[in-house]
């Protein structure tokens, strides 16, 4: 196991990470995918090496070692051209994994479903191609052509290009498909006025298990990187009533191979279209802040604006590996009306804080209004009871702006407002949008 180390140099964002943390995080991918790490170093870079990336000096130096030991894979914590790859194999006499490399072979292992190892074929053929361009001199070869007008044929490179490049096409155009059913997944959810709070964060930190706390599902929670690959969505009813639709996604990791960004789009179109992006983090990691910055990277590449409207909540997890004062301080700011909020997940500290800031955040800007409905109207009971947050004891129900509301239940809603509103409703018609109708109704009285 190499770490690749580059020397810092003033304004390089790269190196706001320790590398003694960096190669613990590649020795768990390792361990990700069952590799038994015997022998890990740092190798210092002042100048990339174009040929071998690192110095003759410790090219030699590690195949010394690796004469000793015997590696049967040698991995190198950073990405590596073709040339570098098969330079560092010749010079080592064992097989070479780039970082790239490594992600892809625990996403291939990790995907369960059709969607997830469609993504992640699509990502190693990405990669694999890239790596048929000046790697294996024997691919020149030509193969094919017989007699004086059968043509020189094709060579082996040329025709695993070819094979690889229809293959992808055919990936592509089965993703289209999964995109497509997909949308039409959101289309059905956004009838029903459920919002969506998607869990985003560095692999590792803790969303599969939040997410089976909150729901109680069973969804696999491990101390691996990249347990989970396949996302998942349940519902989550909050102590006001509400319902909303949870959203447990892959994880991010620092330096995310752009295959696999690009490949696993129509899993991550998910986080787009959430109304709340619940930001998870590991409190008790040296490297959080660190891990945040990768995180909201990886964001900032899907077109999601950390600053933009959409609500972020950020979620300290794993308080419990902290120590007792310390957790007792984080709990206690909690109660502040904004900042992240500590909890968690294993033992449940912080989980109704989280509930709480959830229900705030998802009724901002919400409008009331007052209904007056017969005991003998069950359906228009049962459907204010599943579409807003109702008050019994007021015989009113509420409705959140970030609610879908559709014809059919304007058309109810309107029917059943009493005398007075229906009034103000006719005024407020000719404004031709019933947001600004709703916003008459509270205008003139209506809660």
């Amino acid at each position: 196991m190499i770490h690749v180390e580059p020397k810092r140099r003033g304004g390089d964002e790269r190196h706001d990470r320790d590398a003694q943390a960096r190669l613990a995080e590649c020795v768990g991918l390792s361990a990700a995918i069952g590799l038994k790490v015997i022998s890990q170093s740092i190798v210092p870079l002042a100048r990339p090496v174009p040929a071998t990336l690192i110095g003759s000096g410790k090219v030699e130096e590690i195949a010394a070692s690796a004469r000793g030991l015997e590696p049967e894979v040698i991995v190198v914590n950073t990405n590596l051209s073709p040339v570098q790859q098969r330079n560092l194999e010749k010079a080592w006499n064992a097989k070479v994994l780039d970082r790239t490399a490594l992600i892809l072979e625990i996403f291939g292992e990790r995907a369960q479903t059709r969607e997830g190892r469609l993504q992640v074929e699509l990502a190693h053929l990405s990669y694999q191609r890239s790596r048929l361009v000046k790697s294996w001199t024997h691919l020149e070869r030509q193969r094919g052509g017989f007699g004086f007008l059968g043509g020189p044929g094709e060579t082996q490179i040329e025709t695993d290009r070819r094979l690889i490049g229809e293959r992808l096409a055919k990936i592509r155009k089965e993703l289209e498909e999964v995109k497509r059913t997909r949308g039409l997944h959101r289309t059905a959810r956004k009838r029903v006025p459920y919002p969506v709070v998607a869990l985003v964060g560095y692999t590792n930190a803790g969303k599969s298990t939040l997410f089976n706390t909150l729901t109680k599902s069973g969804v696999l929670a491990k101390d691996l990187l990249f347990a989970t690959l396949d996302p998942t969505m349940r519902a989550l009813r909050l102590p006001g009533g509400r319902n909303v639709i949870l959203s447990d996604t892959v994880g991010f990791i620092a330096d995310l191979p752009v295959e696999l960004v690009a490949a696993f789009r129509a899993t991550l179109e998910e986080v787009l279209e959430a109304d709340v992006i619940a930001h998870v983090r590991d409190a008790a990691h040296g490297e959080t802040d660190a891990q945040k910055a990768d995180v909201l990277k990886v964001l900032a590449e899907l077109g999601i604006d950390p600053a933009g409207d959409r609500p972020i909540l950020e979620l300290l997890n794993k308080i419990d590996l902290v120590e007792p004062a310390i957790r007792k301080g984080m709990l206690a700011q909690n109660r502040r009306p904004d900042g992240p909020i500590a909890i968690s997940a294993l033992s449940g500290d912080g989980i109704p804080d989280l509930l709480a800031r959830l229900e705030k955040i998802l009724g901002q800007g919400q409008v009331t209004l007052e209904l007056k409905l017969e005991q003998s109207d069950g359906a228009g009971l049962a459907w204010a009871s599943r579409t807003a947050s109702a008050s019994r004891s007021r015989s009113t129900w509420r409705r959140s702006r970030n609610s879908r509301t559709t014809t059919a239940e304007k058309s109810w809603l309107t029917s059943r407002l009493n005398a007075r509103a229906k009034v103000w409703h006719a005024e407020a018609r000719s404004h031709g949008d019933f947001g600004a109708q709703r916003q008459l109704l509270r205008s003139r009285g209506a809660r």
